[in-house]
């Protein structure tokens, strides 16, 4: 389906929307409501958050053209088999950047399925078989995951006819590939549903499922076959509660074309002597070291230990960076007085990005955050995360930095 800019006509249901100029495509992306999703993308008040990427983009465009589909689910599948495809230019970041997760089925008797970052495909040779993807949101396709394991269970870790049911066997998610109580044939047919699911052909895959139910209850195998019988109806029923859930958190907060991207900063020293400062990021709920900065703090406040004048000199030597990507989510450490310091440098900047503080208590760990409710309720895990991997970070380049000096 095709519409020129009309957004108001896209439907209210998932799928995958392309920004075209004429009939190149520019961007390929997913929604849990393609017309809430396109439509944000043209909405006055977001027009001081977007990206120069995305302003870009946007003067370009002369028509949107979608694709709907039955589940968030499909969309996040379809979205990564279409980026593979055509390869759009404003989804470069997605097509070259290794960090981005991948399918892998490994190529054995007993396959595995692996989530695997590119970087970690492309360092370790053994890892060989069938890949898919880039998939551009990593906590998604997590969550992804579990919902297809709970349709066809899998293995991942388990040692094959060992004898003793696993983890996974235990609750339902492996077929039995550990304890025995599968054959390589059977196996190798939840492989074979597997593949086309990821492949995005569905309707191949339901047909598949129903000639193989009418052969099973043909022999008068009827466990196999009314287990076949839950797989489809599951597929044509998929509950991806946990997937729309977190869509619906990103799409309505924020409008960036790749997954939301949170830095935290932090400042160590030992009585002023060696004060530095780091930033690190967490994008699509991972961490992204490649991304990591450094800052030697050599200016009055770092001799006198004030860490929020310190905060300053890192937040304004990080936004004199425009090369840099912009964060959706800035994460301090410490209280009041140090929000008010990065909305006093982001000001100075014509920047409008929330910002989290984390309050330690007597223990250093995180005590409370302050800041807007909705986003520390929804990205609780991921300001945790962000903000202790700061700390940690700090300390390191701290110590290295005093060993030098020893």
């Amino acid at each position: 389906m095709s519409s020129k800019i009309a957004v108001n006509k896209l439907p209210d249901q998932p799928g995958v929307y392309f920004f075209k100029r004429g009939r190149e495509i520019l961007y390929i992306g997913k929604a849990t409501s393609l017309r809430d999703r396109v439509r944000s993308y043209f909405a006055k008040e977001i027009g001081e958050t977007r990206g120069p990427k995305i302003e870009q983009m946007l003067a370009l465009v002369t028509r949107v053209d979608y694709r709907a589909t039955e589940s968030v689910l499909e969309a996040l599948i379809l979205e990564s088999n279409l980026i593979k495809e055509h390869q759009p230019i404003y989804n470069s970041r997605e097509k070259d950047d290794k960090s981005f997760y991948y399918v892998l089925i490994t190529k054995e008797v007993w396959p595995r399925v692996l989530l695997e970052r590119g970087n970690d495909l492309a360092a370790d040779k053994t890892l060989d078989g069938e890949i898919f993807g880039p998939y551009p949101h990593g906590s998604e396709l997590k969550e992804a995951l579990k919902i297809i394991r709970r349709i066809f269970p899998f293995r991942d870790k388990c040692a094959p006819e060992s004898g003793r049911p696993c983890f996974n066997r235990q609750i339902g998610l492996c077929p039995g590939v550990c304890s025995g109580e599968i054959t390589p044939a059977n196996y190798a047919k939840i492989i074979r549903h597997l593949r086309l699911f990821f492949q995005g052909k569905k309707k191949a895959l339901l047909a598949l499922l129903q000639h193989e139910m009418k052969l099973a209850a043909r022999k008068q195998n009827f466990e196999q076959a009314a287990r076949l019988r839950n797989q489809i109806f599951a597929l044509e029923h998929i509950q991806d509660v946990s997937l729309l859930k977190r869509t619906l958190r990103m799409s309505d907060m924020f409008l960036n074309m790749s997954d939301i991207r949170l830095e935290a900063y932090d400042v160590a020293h030992l009585s002023g002597k060696n004060t530095v400062g780091v930033m690190t990021v967490v994008t699509a709920g991972e961490l992204d070291k490649a991304s990591y900065r450094k800052f030697k703090l050599r200016g009055v406040a770092a001799e006198k230990s004030d860490d929020t004048a310190n905060l300053r000199e890192i937040l304004e030597r990080r936004f004199s960076h425009p090369e840099w990507p912009k964060p959706d989510l800035i994460i301090v450490d410490g209280g009041q007085a140090q929000i008010n310091v990065a909305t006093q440098v982001l000001a100075l900047h014509k920047l409008k990005i929330p910002v989290i503080g984390v309050v330690k208590d007597d223990k250093h760990k995180a005590g409370h955050l302050l800041g807007r409710a909705d986003l520390i309720r929804d990205y609780h895990r991921e300001i945790i995360l962000a903000n202790a991997e700061a700390h940690r970070f700090a300390i390191t380049y701290h110590r290295q930095l005093r060993g030098r000096m020893i």
